[in-house]
């Protein structure tokens, strides 16, 4: 493990990396799942906070196996051995979201024990790796230290928040901490320490398949709203049915379309020490697109008469995370880029429009699937704006990297 070449030509993901990721469909769906059911009881403060919290558990835990990998991935024996305990702790994490979300919501104890039990898990397996690379790649120790320490010591005190019967906002108090840690151990690792030798295009493919996996959400929601109509109603096959599945798939390729207009290997390749805000922004975006195919599971939950939300929460269920994605890439672009671009400007004022419309139509009482119809429109104005002209501003941004 002497570092793989960040310059390597044809480097892309591996059928490793890529059963990795199968378990964060599992953790993405049991978290999106758990949301969806949250909100469709009411609780939705505590829904959102819980989200929000197994997101960052789900999104980090998938970085920082990525990131080791694009440095020091050797597919040998021991390093595939260490991915499948990988494996294993990302699903012990996934078992225990359920229970993180009621103990939320209950207000009393966190119960995120099993939680911290899958993080260990993972842990073991990511220090072996890293100490793998300490002792066969003596040029980068510092680094690698850095990493094991952060890695320790945020562990350690993850396990005392789990064995401490703390409230839950003295726990999310307490957590700030470790999280604080879990953050700046890699840019001190990267920025201080001499660094890994990460491959651009090859992160940047891995981050784009984790956008694919969560863009899976809005697929299962469309699924689950249309189910509802054509297997849970006597209409059947109506014309809501056809819209809903036309504003779900719409929606979802169109956060598609969007994420991967932006060439963003070629972005991450020219400058390299942008990499953190590149690479902790995407933890905002993938919680986002995930959220938004909550928002159609809870639709599917309102058609079925299962829901506390009326139509127009229902509707602002899904157009909440869809402002949110769309606002999360144009921020994320152009923070990277270090421009303030007026023409996206007015792009986001007419996605907000869109949006906007949308809630009004649910509360003049227009019928949910004409309403999701128009929050699938929203991507399709940035959609047509780079088509026809934001394309040559792309290529004015670049030129000033």
């Amino acid at each position: 493990m002497t570092g793989r070449d960040p310059h390597e030509e044809h480097r892309a993901a591996t059928p490793l990396e890529l059963l990795f990721d199968l378990t964060f469909v599992v953790a993405f769906g049991v978290s999106g799942d758990e949301l969806a059911h949250q909100l469709a009881e009411g609780h939705v403060a505590a829904g959102i906070v819980a989200f929000c919290f197994a997101s960052f558990a789900i999104c980090w835990a998938w970085i920082n196996y990525s990131w080791m990998a694009s440095a020091y991935d050797t597919d040998d024996w021991a390093f595939r051995l260490l991915t499948m305990v990988q494996m294993v702790g990302v699903i012990i994490l996934a078992l225990g979201l359920p229970e993180l979300f009621e103990s939320i919501h209950e207000g009393e104890r966190l119960h995120n024990e099993v939680v911290i039990a899958g993080y260990m898990v993972m842990r073991v397996a990511l220090c072996g790796q890293w100490l793998r690379a300490w002792r066969q790649d003596p040029g980068r120790r510092r680094a690698h230290q850095a990493y094991l320490v952060a890695i320790l010591t945020a562990q350690v005190l993850w396990c005392i928040i789990a064995i401490l019967p703390l409230d839950v906002p003295t726990a999310f108090v307490a957590m700030l901490v470790p999280m604080v840690i879990e953050l700046a151990g890699p840019y001190l690792a990267e920025r201080r320490f001499g660094g890994t030798p990460w491959h651009a295009h090859h992160i940047a493919e891995r981050y784009g398949l984790l956008t694919i996996i969560t863009l899976g959400e809005g697929v299962i929601g469309t699924v689950a709203v249309v189910s509802a109509i054509i297997h849970d109603t006597e209409v059947g096959w109506s014309l809501d049915a056809i819209l809903l599945l036309t504003a779900g798939v719409g929606l979802t390729f169109g956060q598609w379309w969007t994420y991967f207009t932006i060439p963003w290997a070629e972005v991450l390749h020219r400058r390299r020490d942008r990499s953190f805000l590149w690479g902790y922004g995407h933890i905002l975006l993938f919680a986002a697109i995930a959220a938004t195919g909550s928002g159609l599971h809870v639709a599917a939950y309102y058609l079925e008469h299962h829901s506390e939300l009326g139509e127009v929460a229902t509707v602002a269920s899904v157009t909440i995370p869809v402002a949110a994605y769309a606002l999360l890439l144009y921020v994320l672009y152009n923070s990277f880029m270090h421009v303030i671009d007026p023409f996206h400007v007015l792009l986001v004022g007419l996605t907000a429009v869109v949006l906007v419309a949308s809630v009004v139509m649910a509360v003049a009482g227009v019928p949910m699937a004409w309403c999701l119809i128009v929050v699938a429109l929203a991507p399709v104005v940035t959609i047509v704006g780079y088509e026809a002209v934001g394309h040559r501003h792309l290529v004015s941004h670049f030129e000033r990297l």
